[in-house]
């Protein structure tokens, strides 16, 4: 297996290189931030071979010590080792290590000579007072593990698509499980423990107080059985609470935060579609790897494949950089209301398949309700296309690998 280039986030990154902002790559743990910032450095050197470049990982030891003392040292390292009268191009990773990192952020940022790329695995980097001193000052790139695309370049596995893609929803797009599942599923399943166990010791249970465990790996593996379902912290509490295992709505709503805030599930919010407005409540949470249903449930690929479906096609469409809503329209629901970069809309609905008229019917019967004219798109595992009275039907593997 090769090392891809994660090519639109480095076009990102080009395009940003010597704007007058802070670059942040922000993901999940182990999803590949620090070997996307060591790419563009090598892009760096290919352009300019005596360019300044100075990289920094806060998780190692030396300068986790110098950290400890305070932000100030690490800004006072960076300014010993950067030349002057150039632009420098400084790299932190993991910079929510540091104590007060938006100091340390704020002073590298006014200075003159560097250009600063910062990685971060936990979403307290853009919220709160940060959010507030990085306004305009900041540009967000958010680094998902590997898309199918990727996962078929890594493995060279094109021969037969529908094969591999079965093999990525049961391993995931975590570069070393990936690597790791070509020796054996138990080496991935395993690894992805363990990337979950530092996510939670290092990104979650540091900063929050958890006072049972035991019943954050339940909220945990219920999200996890819940993809593409509608939830909220009442119903999760309900069903533990009837399980012995007693918890209110505000500790599960608590928990739900901490998983959002370490980038191991994304929030969809609801969108009325007739009364353009938005909603909140009835919301949706997409696990960022669907690698980890299997390694921390044990769960089998014809469990529930339809929801796995749309949890690929949502890390998807959050990869091509649009605007998602969960659709209402009257009483039925839309999967996905997508606006893009140029702001055109669509409406997506999933299904694994369709071949049965009344499941067509039911996947169809939403978009019959949305009174404008803008695109919908029926995506499915079944090799049929066509159109369904305007409405495009569309293979899902064909749609990854042809954005």
């Amino acid at each position: 297996m090769k090392t891809i280039i994660r090519k639109n986030y480095l076009n990102t990154l080009s395009v940003l290189k010597d704007k007058n902002l802070i670059k942040v790559a922000t993901g999940v743990r182990r999803c590949g931030k620090s070997t996307l910032m060591m790419q563009f450095q090598d892009l760096l050197r290919a352009e300019n071979p005596n360019v300044s470049v100075l990289a920094i990982n806060m998780d190692m030891p030396e300068f986790r010590i110098l950290a400890e003392k305070n932000w100030k040292q690490i800004y006072d390292y960076i300014i010993q080792h950067i030349k002057k009268n150039e632009t420098n191009y400084v790299f932190i990773d993991e910079v929510q290590n540091v104590p007060e990192f938006e100091k340390l952020l704020e002073g590298l940022y006014v200075h003159p000579n560097i250009d600063l790329y910062v990685t971060g695995s936990n979403a307290f980097l853009l919220s709160s007072e940060l959010a507030t001193l990085l306004t305009g000052r900041a540009y967000e790139i958010n680094v998902l593990p590997f898309s199918f695309a990727d996962y078929l370049e890594f493995t060279e596995k094109t021969a037969n698509p529908d094969r591999a893609f079965a093999e990525y929803v049961r391993t995931g797009g975590f570069p070393e499980a990936v690597r790791l599942s070509q020796a054996g599923n138990n080496f991935a399943n395993e690894y992805l423990q363990t990337v979950f166990k530092n996510i939670y010791e290092n990104d979650i249970s540091k900063r929050h107080t958890i006072y049972a465990e035991e019943s954050y790996q339940e909220v945990v593996d219920f999200l996890i059985d819940s993809v593409g379902s509608n939830v909220s912290a009442g119903n999760i509490a309900k069903v533990l609470s009837a399980n012995k295992k007693k918890i209110d709505n505000k500790t599960v709503s608590k928990y739900i935060n901490t998983l959002v805030e370490a980038y191991l599930f994304y929030k969809v919010n609801r969108y009325d579609i007739k009364g353009k407005q938005h909603l909140a409540t009835q919301e949706k949470y997409y696990l960022v790897d669907l690698g980890f249903r299997n390694a921390l449930l044990g769960k089998e690929l014809v469990s529930d494949a339809g929801h796995l479906l749309e949890n690929v096609i949502y890390l998807e469409l959050k990869r091509r950089n649009h605007q998602i809503w969960i659709g209402k329209t009257d009483n039925l629901e839309v999967d996905f209301v997508v606006r893009n970069n140029e702001g055109y809309t669509q409406y997506i609905q999933v299904s694994q398949t369709v071949q049965n008229a009344i499941t067509l019917a039911r996947e169809l019967a939403p978009f019959d309700k949305i009174p404008d004219h803008n695109e919908k798109i029926l995506i499915t595992m079944d090799y049929e296309t066509g159109t369904h009275n305007g409405i495009k039907q569309i293979n899902a593997i064909d749609w990854l690998l042809n954005p």
